[in-house]
């Protein structure tokens, strides 16, 4: 039906991105629609994620969901965690 996003505490910076797909809508979930996609926030990361941009991006090498956060304050080397 959709994927839902989220975080979770891990990482050396503290927090990650968790995307997994769903078959419905969680009680507490917020609903974005776009495209005719669904996406489902979860509660405890709405205030992390609210302003995020969420983009798939392909390349010769890659492809992969790429989040462009206002709210982080820093992230580790790798890319994998932030920090708010």
């Amino acid at each position: 039906v959709g994927v839902k996003v989220g975080v979770r505490t891990r990482g050396c910076n503290g927090l990650s991105y968790t995307l997994e797909y769903t078959k419905s809508k969680g009680d507490s979930d917020e609903e974005v629609v776009q495209d005719g996609i669904r996406i489902f926030i979860e509660k405890k990361a709405q205030l992390t994620l609210l302003g995020t941009e969420m983009d798939y991006v392909e390349d010769k090498l890659s492809s992969e969901f790429v989040f462009n956060n206002p709210n982080i304050k820093g992230t580790c080397g790798c890319g994998e965690s932030f920090n708010i």
